[in-house]
């Protein structure tokens, strides 16, 4: 009996390795290799957040907006009145996810909800990975200086809210 259900293991364990995957090419470059510029300012963080402010005003959004430097730290703030309190931690995770992993928080978010990469899946082990959109760095000359998050709305909301802020700094 022994013997059958390990013939019965050690051929289910071929069976799965002939159908794996075969590994990923290693790229040659880094990706999301965004060098590191002067932090952000209190005022152009104000500038962001009075923007996503004003977007999320529009659609009658209540939100939480973040603005970070480059190491996730919190350099401004806003929460509009009305909005759900644990917005305010979020927008921040958000913010500081896309500073120091530099890329959009929903890149995490797009990894878990389609199975993602290795690679991927495993920077969400990391402290301070959030996989939600609506949060993105903030990147002038081609150097990050920081990153805006929103949390408030549904993650789609959320996205919308932060982008205007990157628009008011002339970013896309």
């Amino acid at each position: 009996m022994r013997t059958a259900a390990a013939i019965a293991a050690i051929s289910l364990s071929a069976l799965s390795m002939a159908h794996a995957q075969p590994p990923a090419p290693v790229p040659e470059t880094m990706p999301f290799d965004i060098p590191y510029g002067t932090p952000v300012n209190l005022e152009h963080a104000q500038t962001a957040i009075a923007a996503a402010e004003a977007e999320a005003r529009r659609h009658n959004w209540k939100m939480a907006i973040a603005v970070v430097d480059p190491a996730g730290n919190t350099i401004a703030l806003a929460t509009m009145d009305g909005t759900q309190y644990a917005s305010i931690a979020i927008a921040q995770a958000k913010a500081r996810t896309s500073a120091m992993f530099r890329r959009p928080s929903g890149v995490f978010q797009a990894g878990v909800n389609t199975g993602g990469s290795p690679s991927t899946l495993s920077l969400l082990a990391l402290s301070g990975g959030v996989a939600s959109e609506g949060g993105f760095p903030i990147v002038i000359d081609g150097k990050l200086i920081g990153a805006i998050g929103a949390s408030g709305g549904i993650f789609s909301q959320d996205a919308v809210t932060a982008k205007a802020g990157l628009a008011a700094l002339g970013m896309k």
